[in-house]
């Protein structure tokens, strides 16, 4: 047993404070991992807070994970000390399931184990990345390559993946027109692959704050959706729209933007249930639809991807005691684009 240093919410009005946690022995297929640095997703935030409900207190948040390996089980073949790593959203699944042998452990028909705040197979509830250290079978262990510095590949194992998945899924490419809702921590990730992709990209932002950015990134067009004529403009426009946002918007109004057989995919996850009119779905053919992350093979290909294409994340580094800050951050919206942690100062 390994004890580490970490952050951890111990209510759901607490602040995260300085704790230890303790990290399993290794098993024959385990990887221990020195994290270099961690992401903050807005998903840390929902989870610390209970705001989904099912929070077990002490509780370290953290899913989006790289560091090096610094020591490998007996039995272990796929990575070894000193190769640079990362760990997703999940660290487990049952492995024998439809979704799990498609590569889709993300809907494991038996639960999936989430990276933090889920029950491993041992029976302990997951502990995430605010820490020093990680143990995780290293099948869920992906490999970071070398044209992507570990700081801003971090967000892309929550972040990236989210956006890479549904973009492959609904065939993003020549000839598609895709648009962004919302330009922050998973928005601005998502124009950058979407126009590597080749698709034509177009951000639907509340305001133009962020124009510059946007189209600096690779977006076409850039539309404030404050402005009612926006989606007059753009009726029956884009094949595939990708929502990135937590909060509840008029889904009739932006399904008026698909064209026939688009697509609207529901990537952020608001705590209000969802109103949709049948006449905006059945109009043009159009489908509502919702996307997880993506699988292990499918995260190594968007890795490999991003360091192919040049893209990483736009990233802020911060020391482990600037993590309440900077989750008051991204709930005012004060954040270009990620929050990562420098795991060297927990």
């Amino acid at each position: 047993m390994l004890t580490v240093s970490a952050y951890a919410a111990i209510a759901p009005d607490a602040p995260l404070e300085k704790t230890t946690v303790d990290r399993r022995d290794l098993g024959p297929l385990d990887v221990l991992i020195e994290i270099k640095f961690s992401g903050i997703c807005h998903s840390d935030i929902h989870t610390a807070r209970n705001e989904w409900g099912g929070t077990r207190y002490p509780i370290v948040p953290g899913h989006e994970i790289t560091g090096i390996v610094v020591e490998v089980g007996s039995e272990v073949t796929r990575h070894e000390v000193g190769d640079r790593v990362g760990v997703g959203c999940f660290v487990d699944s049952c492995g024998h399931c439809d979704p799990c042998v498609a590569g889709d452990e993300q809907y494991c028909a038996n639960r999936v184990t989430a990276t933090y705040n889920s029950k491993g197979r041992d029976g302990e509830i997951t502990q995430g990345g605010y820490s020093t250290h990680i143990v995780v079978t290293e099948g869920f262990v992906l490999s970071i390559p070398d044209g992507l510095e570990l700081d801003v590949a971090t967000p892309l194992l929550c972040a990236g993946i989210t956006l890479f998945s549904p973009l492959r899924h609904w065939n993003a490419g020549p000839g598609t027109r895709v648009a962004i809702v919302g330009m922050g921590g998973l928005g601005h990730v998502g124009v950058k692959i979407a126009h590597a992709m080749g698709a034509e990209v177009t951000v639907l932002s509340h305001s133009l704050a962020k124009r510059e950015d946007g189209l600096r990134f690779g977006a076409d067009d850039y539309r404030a959706t404050a402005d009612p004529a926006v989606f007059k403009e753009l009726r029956n426009r884009f094949d595939l729209i990708l929502n990135t946002v937590s909060v509840n918007l008029d889904m009739d109004a932006y399904l008026g933007m698909l064209a026939l057989d688009g697509t609207l995919v529901l990537l952020g996850l608001p705590e209000k249930p969802l109103s949709v009119r049948s006449f905006s779905l059945a109009g043009n053919r159009r489908s509502l639809a919702g996307s997880n992350v993506g699988g292990i093979r499918q995260t190594q290909e968007m890795l490999d991807f991003c360091a192919e294409h040049g893209i990483a994340a736009e990233i802020e580094l911060i020391a482990a005691d600037q993590i309440n800050e900077a989750y008051e951050r991204v709930l005012g919206s004060d954040a270009r684009y990620r929050f990562v942690i420098d795991a060297g100062t927990f």
